[in-house]
């Protein structure tokens, strides 16, 4: 999907860029609040057709008339399209080969909305092959050895490989000491860095069990490279071979963390020289990595992806810098927030595909309207664990629907009506898709938001497209330094061979 570049764009330009977006999205507030998704579906590493955990809603289709707020001629053009008509024509992600071809004149309206929409997003393709590590095998990265897979899914592979050597190289241009990995998890990306690209790391996560397994790992981890080395001792070793320094600690993001910054024990003497990293440092997290960024001195740099922009406080989450303050229109719901943890991408694909999955939206939008007749002052509640709903009539997905929400499953249902629900599936994918169309504008004006704010402050910032959108969908590094890096900044987006 086309866009602009985050890459060298001045304090103007993304002032400017903040303009644009926050009239664009106050200007079609009324499709964006209606863009619902459920919470599982950001933990969803991939979407499968029979799980709805994993599937994007739009519950109140029916309820509020969603189609009905779309303008006449919107609807015109865009009634009757199918699945991959929406994928090509809307998102503007045709297949393999495909010819491009409208079946009708749209209205310079919507076609309007269409062209701003990627022309004010960031642009989130890489520099890179897509992505040429899972060429050979699509389980298995070329650039990690067989003893870093190891318990790792396809998708963080890729994640911990690309941004563990970004993070050396801005390690090295920046003359940091020490790489401080902030809500590490179990530890993989930290492992990376410091058994396999010999930096010395501090890996900080606030669940005790998930240090434990970290811990776990690494001594796994250790024996298998020990192993290696005996079989093969022309080997050649990285470094001192030391494991990540794992630590407890739940971040605040209201206050600084004396942890985060205190030095490594076998640190040089005058101090340590920090680098924070966060790979997908979720909510507030990614904030806190900011202002400890920003606040203190020890700190030289960052390299922050973040994700679940709808877990930020309002207010201190966003906005951040003082020029969006100010704008009219800044405000961003939980609902848009929500709305910008898309996969814009995987989703064209499902779109491609056609699959009978797609009919969870329209399947979850009619369960909504029995659910508010049986029982007016619930709305919107979690439905999860209903498996194939493909193969599932729509009054039996209704039926297993009111079981999940504790209402009687038995009630009467007006089974007309429910099939009058089901006959407008495409047009539900394809009010979804167009929400979907704009999502990455939220997402855009988030992350610029803290641009401006790091700018304001006189530090020196970009973002760049580190991942695979098909693989990992927030896949743009926040990358921030004390003092410029003037052309050597380039070394950060080239690819190892």
């Amino acid at each position: 999907m086309p866009g602009v570049s985050a890459r060298g764009l001045s304090q103007e330009e993304r002032r400017q860029l903040a303009v644009n977006l926050t009239r664009v999205l106050s200007l079609y507030r009324s499709i964006l609040d209606a863009y619902i998704i459920d919470d599982a579906h950001h933990r969803a590493t991939a979407v499968s057709s029979s799980l709805l955990i994993t599937s994007p809603l739009l519950q109140e289709f029916f309820t509020d008339s969603l189609w009905g707020i779309l303008p006449c001629s919107w609807q015109e053009a865009l009634d009757g399209l199918n699945p991959p008509q929406l994928a090509t024509l809307l998102l503007g992600m045709p297949g393999d080969g495909e010819v491009v071809r409208y079946r009708s004149v749209w209205p310079l309206t919507l076609l309007a909305l269409k062209s701003t929409a990627y022309a004010l997003a960031f642009n989130r393709t890489p520099g890179f092959q897509t992505p040429s590590e899972f060429l050979e095998n699509p389980s298995q990265s070329s650039r990690l050895t067989a003893s870093f897979r190891k318990h790792i899914r396809p998708k963080k592979q890729h994640e911990i490989q690309r941004l563990g050597k970004l993070v050396k190289k801005l390690s090295d241009l920046t003359g940091c000491t020490q790489v401080v990995d902030v809500g590490s998890g179990q530890g993989h990306l930290s492992r990376f860095m410091s058994l396999g690209l010999g930096l010395k790391v501090k890996s900080i996560e606030g669940d005790q069990r998930l240090v434990e397994r970290a811990q776990h790992l690494d001594q796994e981890l250790l024996q298998a490279l020990e192993k290696e080395e005996k079989r093969n001792p022309q080997m050649v070793q990285i470094g001192s071979r030391c494991s990540p320094h794992h630590v407890v600690q739940w971040v605040d993001p209201r206050t600084l963390c004396e942890e985060l910054l205190l030095p490594l024990e076998d640190s040089p003497q005058g101090g340590a020289r920090l680098l924070l990293t966060g790979l997908h440092a979720c909510g507030d997290l990614s904030v806190a990595l900011l202002r400890h960024f920003s606040c203190c001195p020890e700190v030289e740099a960052l390299a922050s992806v973040g994700c679940c922009y709808m877990k930020l406080s309002d207010p201190g989450g966003y906005p951040l810098s003082q020029w969006v303050a100010t704008l009219p229109g800044y405000e961003l719901s939980y609902r848009l927030r929500e709305g910008a943890c898309h996969a814009l991408e995987e989703y064209a694909q499902r779109l491609q595909k056609a699959g009978p999955g797609l009919r969870t939206h329209c399947y979850r939008a009619a369960l909504e309207t029995v659910i508010r007749h049986a029982q007016p002052k619930l709305r919107r509640p979690g439905v999860q664990g209903i498996p194939r709903v493909h193969e599932l009539k729509i009054e039996e997905y209704v039926q297993r629907g009111l079981q999940r929400v504790g209402l009687d499953p038995q009630l009467p249902l007006n089974l007309a009506a429910l099939r009058a629900h089901q006959s407008q599936e495409n047009r539900v994918v394809a009010f979804f898709s167009l929400a979907l169309l704009l999502a990455p504008l939220v997402e855009t004006l988030i992350l610029l938001d803290r641009l401006l704010y790091l700018q304001e402050q006189g530090f020196h910032s970009e973002l760049l497209p580190i991942f695979s959108p098909e693989l990992s969908p927030r896949n743009l590094v926040l990358v921030a330094t004390k003092g410029p890096l003037g052309q050597a900044f380039s070394v950060l987006e080239s690819e190892d061979s």
